[in-house]
């Protein structure tokens, strides 16, 4: 896939580059194939295209509109499907109403991760899995164990549900 949406350092984008890592990451829900999934912040579709390869059922949120044409213009499956807003203001019992259960994955930034980890809490009685890849220092500290400094809200909450 060429190169053709520029990441924004004020959206905090850094684009998933390589493809055994998205396939990696996309395999993390081979066990929730019948379930819908909502990938948060698609970039160029590296991730998305092997969610759909396995026959995910996937919409995608994406606040960038230089992304958001790449992706109607590189995914036509996807028409209907690309929610051009800020995962952060989706409400997903919209999205997903009557409680419909979904995962959640996605490249988190790393300026709005907790953010992100937040709303998906938000939705933890639908969010059967959320899933993807994060900054090794976010991921330490979503995994804290108890009685360390970075264990957090975020960390004990995410930790008891999932």
């Amino acid at each position: 896939m060429s190169q053709q949406v520029k990441p924004k350092k004020a959206l905090g984008q850094h684009f998933l580059t390589d493809l055994d890592i998205a396939r990696r990451i996309a395999a993390t829900l081979d066990d929730y194939k019948g379930l819908p999934v909502m990938e948060v912040g698609p970039g160029m579709g590296v991730l998305t295209q092997f969610l759909m390869a396995e026959g995910h059922d996937i919409s995608v949120a994406e606040i960038d509109g230089e992304s958001v044409d790449y992706l109607r213009s590189h995914f036509p499956e996807l028409e209907g499907r690309i929610i051009d807003c800020d995962f952060l203001k989706l409400d997903l019992a919209q999205t997903y109403p009557d409680g419909q259960p979904f995962c959640v994955i996605g490249n988190y930034p790393y300026n709005i991760s907790s953010q992100i980890f937040f709303h998906v809490l938000d939705y933890r009685d639908q969010v059967k899995c959320c899933s993807g890849m994060l900054q090794r220092e976010v991921a330490e500290r979503l995994a804290a164990p108890a009685g360390t400094k970075t264990r957090g809200i975020l960390s004990v909450m995410l930790q008891a549900w999932y």
